[in-house]
């Protein structure tokens, strides 16, 4: 009588092997897509990309030069000064705070931490992650080289910040986090009102944590303005990388035909 095959005690996907729980999780999901959605997500990716560091470098040269956008990033600060009321304060204070480089961290991991337990998959909170890092990165090396000074610290509400200015680190982790993050989540969904609700949710956060930037005192306009470009950047980079790991073209009509053929 013949014995059945029986798997190895630590093939993965055994209910008691840790390495096919870990294998599982590392394993990166694939998706079919058509070849034409394919080919967008890669166009949208370069476009991102473009708009992004042309964006950046243009208004990396007016700050330096002290021209065009940068000439009236004073006037925009004095405007924000003046629309200061106790309520609006404290909300923005909370903004700032939310992301801030305490609470934002502890908000990444949270996220991070649960989106791997709900979905048992690494890839895309990992995605999010390295975005996260990457962003933080730029605006540590960018900040350091441009040199700028903050606002004078008379304007600023909660307290002196003598580090500098361009770009504003809040602008661009609140940009990558909820960019990468209504990417990652909605480029599954197949319902476009709810992609456009997504991003559109993403853009007003964004928004909104530019101008607490601007109207506690802390940044000048083309500090934002720049991290928003900065975040283009690291959205086109994810959208690029994730098109190019997780997609597969389906099969044309000829390849169909071909297929049925053999």
């Amino acid at each position: 009588m013949p014995i059945p095959d029986t798997p190895p005690s630590n093939a993965p996907g055994d209910p008691g092997d840790t390495s096919g729980v870990l294998h599982d999780k590392l394993t990166i999901p694939e998706r079919y897509v058509a070849p034409r959605s394919q080919k967008v997500l890669y166009v949208i990716a370069v476009v991102l990309a473009v708009v992004g560091a042309g964006t950046f470098f243009l208004i990396l040269a007016e700050v330096q030069q002290k021209i065009d956008l940068a000439t009236v990033d004073s006037s925009v600060s004095s405007w924000f000064v003046s629309q200061r009321s106790p309520t609006a304060t404290t909300v923005m204070g909370v903004l700032a705070t939310i992301f801030g480089p305490i609470v934002m961290p502890i908000i990444v991991a949270a996220v991070t931490g649960i989106w791997i337990l709900r979905a048992r998959k690494l890839w895309r909170p990992l995605l999010l992650a390295g975005a996260m890092l990457t962003g933080v990165i730029l605006a540590q090396v960018i900040t350091r080289l441009v040199e700028r000074p903050r606002p004078p610290v008379d304007l600023m509400v909660l307290g002196a910040d003598s580090t500098y200015s361009f770009p504003s680190g809040h602008v661009l982790g609140a940009s990558d986090f909820l960019l990468v993050g209504a990417f990652l989540v909605f480029s599954r969904r197949r319902k476009i009102g709810a992609v456009i609700a997504g991003f559109s949710a993403a853009v007003a956060g964004i928004a909104t944590q530019a101008i607490s930037r601007l109207y506690l005192g802390y940044h000048w306009l083309t500090d934002v303005l720049a991290s928003v470009s900065l975040s283009l950047i690291v959205l086109a980079a994810v959208i690029a990388l994730d098109t190019w790991r997780t997609t597969k073209a389906l099969p044309g009509p000829e390849e169909m035909a071909a297929k049925k053929r053999g």
